[in-house]
């Protein structure tokens, strides 16, 4: 049987823009630390959950309103409306020099590990805001995965069971807020690996429990939980 290696990723973990691209948000700025410039508090809980598992880290702190490194080539989303105006030779090298190197890196390592005959599970950190269009959100923890693909449902329904135990009085939904079958960084890698090889979870955390107890406690619960189902030893990507 193979051996489950953890993968962690955080494509939104930070909000920098080069200074060569500073001017495009002059009178913005505060756009950026909005959660449209990035998902707060993700690099913490990917830094917690790696350093727990022992497990690859992939953190990308391009703001996502310089490139989306979560959307395809082909997505509308790809540049905001701060880039959209960019030549398509600026755009261009926002995809040479950050977009595909980052997106490679995680790729690449993941092949080597299917390689060396193991399977992976890449969890994918993000948040999302409690407030969407005026209307509150009801979830605390999401766990996002393509539903047509067996063992990532199967996957998530032992995560969610396992959280929940630990977690008693959150809401954790499978595929909500989002639908993990959407465009997005896991999407694109199914298309790459086999189900039997790679299994592509995105976790989605509430921003109202940014720096609080309860954000330390589902930190906490995620990292336990997949030394549960999985096994500590069989985590360490080495």
């Amino acid at each position: 049987m193979n051996k489950s290696i953890i993968i962690i990723s955080a494509e939104h973990a930070g909000n920098h823009v080069p200074a060569k691209f500073g001017g495009l948000f002059k009178g913005h700025e505060e756009v950026l630390q909005s959660h449209r410039g990035w998902d707060p508090g993700s690099m913490e809980v990917a830094k917690f959950m790696s350093d727990n598992l022992g497990s690859k880290i992939f953190i990308q702190k391009l703001s996502r309103l310089i490139i989306e490194m979560n959307r395809s080539l082909h997505n509308g989303q790809l540049f905001s409306e701060f880039t959209k105006g960019l030549s398509n030779e600026e755009k261009q090298a926002l995809i040479s020099e950050y977009y595909t190197p980052y997106r490679d890196q995680v790729e690449n390592d993941i092949a080597d590990q299917i390689k060396n005959g193991n399977t992976v599970v890449h969890l994918s950190i993000h948040s999302f805001t409690p407030v969407f269009e005026g209307i509150k959100r009801k979830v605390d923890v999401g766990l996002l995965c393509d539903a047509s693909v067996i063992d990532e449902l199967q996957f998530c329904y032992v995560y969610k069971t396992t959280l929940q135990s630990q977690l008693e009085q959150m809401t954790i939904n499978i595929n909500d807020p989002y639908d993990g079958a959407a465009d997005g960084f896991t999407t694109y890698l199914r298309t790459k690996f086999s189900s039997n090889d790679y299994l592509g979870i995105e976790i989605e955390i509430n921003q109202k429990f940014l720096n609080t107890s309860e954000q330390k406690n589902i930190t906490e619960a995620l990292t336990n939980s997949i030394q549960k189902i999985i096994g500590k030893k069989a985590t360490s990507a080495i």
